[in-house]
C-alpha cells in the first residue's frame, strides 16, 4: 500500500493511493492512521466499501508530509558501510544518533529556507515510520512494528553544526526536513534487499547509495532505540545518508539561492525542493 496525507477542498486527510487518485481514510494524516489498532484492516475495509466518486483525482490533491506530528524524530549518522570505509573509518559498533523536533519536518515539495546559514548541505535518506509501540524490542519485534517507509532529506546547516561538539543546532532548523511523498508499506519494499537513495542538485546527481549497505538496518535501529526510549505509532527514524554530501566535496559545496534538490527512492517517490537563502519569517 501507498498511503499519503493530502489536502483537498480545504480538508486534510490520510488517503490510500489508488488508480486515478486518492481514497480518503478515516484519519487526519498517516501518523494518526497508524495509531489505530489494526489500521491495515481499517484501510482494507475502506477500500472494499468505496465507490468511484469517493476517489480524489491526483490533480485535485496537494500532497503533504505524511506524518506531521510525530512524538519523536530520531536520526542515524554514519550508517552506509561503503561510505564509512571510503572515509577511512572503521564500521561503528553502535549507531550515532541525534534527535529532531517535529517542527523540522516539512512537505515533499516545500521551499527550504536557510538564510541564517552559509553552509547548507543535503542528506538524502530513507525514513522509517513506526506502526506500533516499541519498548525494549527485539529485532524481530521491531521489524513487525514498521508501518512503512518514506523519503527524507536531512538538510543540514554545517556552520551551525560545527559551532560545538553537539550536532543539534545544525540539524534542528524549522521546516528543513522534507518528508514524503507517500508511506509505502513493507510488503511492497524491502530495504534490506536493497533500494537506491538518490539526490540530484539542479539536475546533477550528487548522491546514490543502496540500503543493502547499511550497517544498522531499520529493524536494528528501532530495536536499539527502543532500549532507552519508547517508540510509538507515527514516530519517524531517519536511517542515514550515503556519500556525496556537499561538506565532503573538494572544495566543499553548499546550496545557493534558487538551487533545486530532488531526493528519490524508487518505489516510494521523489521530493522536489527549492532552496531559498532568505531569512524565514514563518511562525
Amino acid at each position: 500500500m501507498k498511503l499519503a496525507t493530502i489536502r483537498h477542498a480545504g480538508r486534510t486527510t490520510a488517503a490510500l493511493e489508488v488508480a486515478g487518485g486518492y481514497l480518503p481514510l478515516p484519519a487526519r494524516d498517516v501518523g494518526e492512521l497508524v495509531g489505530h489498532t489494526d489500521w491495515q484492516a481499517l484501510v482494507r475495509e475502506t477500500l472494499n466499501g468505496h465507490s468511484a466518486p469517493d476517489v480524489i483525482a491526483r490533480e485535485e490533491a496537494t500532497i503533504l508530509n505524511p506524518v506531521p506530528n510525530p512524538r519523536k524524530v530520531i536520526c542515524c549518522g554514519l550508517n552506509y558501510s561503503d561510505h564509512i570505509l571510503e572515509m577511512g573509518r572503521e564500521l561503528p559498533q553502535y549507531p550515532t544518533l541525534f534527535a529532531k523536533f517535529a517542527d523540522t519536518l516539512t512537505d515533499p515539495d516545500a521551499e527550504i529556507v536557510g538564510g541564517h546559514s552559509e553552509n547548507v548541505d543535503w542528506e538524502a535518506e530513507l525514513a522509517v515510520i513506526v506502526g506500533s509501540t516499541l519498548r525494549d524490542a527485539t529485532e524481530e519485534e521491531a521489524a513487525a512494528a514498521i508501518a512503512g517507509y518514506t523519503v527524507a532529506n536531512d538538510i543540514s546547516m554545517r556552520d551551525w553544526q560545527r559551532r560545538t561538539l553537539q550536532w543539534f543546532q545544525g540539524k534542528a532548523f524549522d521546516g528543513t526536513t522534507p518528508l514524503g511523498p507517500v508511506m509505502v508499506t513493507p510488503d511492497e519494499i524491502d530495504p534490506e534487499a536493497g533500494v537506491e537513495v538518490i539526490c540530484t542538485l539542479n539536475g546533477e546527481e550528487v548522491q546514490r547509495g543502496n540500503t543493502k549497505t547499511l550497517v544498522f538496518s531499520s529493524a536494528k535501529l528501532l530495536s536499539y532505540i527502543s532500549t532507552f526510549t519508547v517508540l510509538r505509532p507515527g514516530d519517524v527514524v531517519l536511517t542515514g545518508t550515503p556519500g556525496g554530501v556537499g561538506m565532503g566535496m573538494v572544495p566543499p559545496r553548499f546550496l545557493k539561492d534558487g538551487d533545486e534538490l530532488h531526493t528519490e527512492i524508487p518505489g516510494i517517490g521523489t521530493l522536489s525542493n527549492k532552496f531559498s537563502a532568505r531569512i524565514s519569517t514563518t511562525v
